[in-house]
């Protein structure tokens, strides 16, 4: 991930000349370097070639879809994506996250917003160093031995509760759909049983929120599922 002192690199794939100019104008006045795609062929491309810290993918790509685009990308990279897309109803967006999109604006959209969510990506932890124990508010979390603590005192997880605090963990700040969820931790035939969930995600605000009823860390995204903003 790029550091203060040298520039994020940002691919910008949009085959609509006049949104891709746009969108490289206004990356390149925030400072990023920016290169450009007009197809899905050619991204994947350059993903291959070029190490990116951010790509913004539109999904109405003329060549491959970008949900394809994503899917092909996700068996082999890491690189943070923000899907751009005129598409906006709530299964685009969950199709998109489940397919490993990290975020998801849609058309017409703002560039305050656009740039604040360039900015959260850029500061999103990569998968955790389980060596070093991860704090948030007063609770810390030591992957490696699998204690949690808040203000200094031990706290009891089931083992499917820590499961869920650690893939918040390995995926902070990143949107996680209810499939997603369900799916690496009661497996694929419980993709649709959310009412597991719902139980487990309650009892983690139980036991690490300081208001359980206002969550700080463990948020809802509605519609969608959850991200972990410690």
């Amino acid at each position: 991930m790029s550091t203060e002192a040298t520039k994020a690199e940002i691919l910008v794939v949009d085959d609509e000349i006049q949104i891709r100019r746009l969108l490289i104008s206004i990356m390149e006045e925030a400072g990023y370097n920016v290169r450009k795609a007009e197809t899905g062929k050619t991204a994947l491309t350059e993903a291959a070639a070029r190490r990116y810290d951010i790509i913004i993918l539109d999904l109405g790509l003329p060549d491959i879809p970008g949900i394809e685009v994503l899917k092909q990308l996700r068996e082999w990279s890491h690189t943070p994506v923000l899907i751009l897309s005129v598409f906006g109803e709530e299964h685009d967006k969950v199709a998109a996250l489940d397919a490993g999109a990290d975020d998801y604006l849609t058309k017409p959209f703002g560039e305050s917003e656009l740039l604040a969510r360039v900015r959260a990506l850029l500061r999103r932890v990569q998968p955790a160093d389980e060596a070093s124990p991860v704090n948030f508010g007063s609770v810390e979390v030591d992957l490696v031995r699998r204690l949690v603590t808040k203000s200094g005192q031990p706290i009891k997880l089931t083992a499917r509760e820590y499961a869920l605090l650690r893939l918040f963990i390995v995926h902070r700040g990143k949107v996680l759909t209810h499939r997603l969820v369900l799916s690496e931790l009661w497996g694929p035939r419980s993709e649709e049983q959310t009412h597991y969930l719902h139980v487990y995600m309650t009892r983690l605000r139980q036991k690490l929120e300081d208001e359980p009823d206002t969550p700080k860390f463990f948020q809802t995204e509605p519609g969608i599922g959850y991200r972990f903003t410690g």
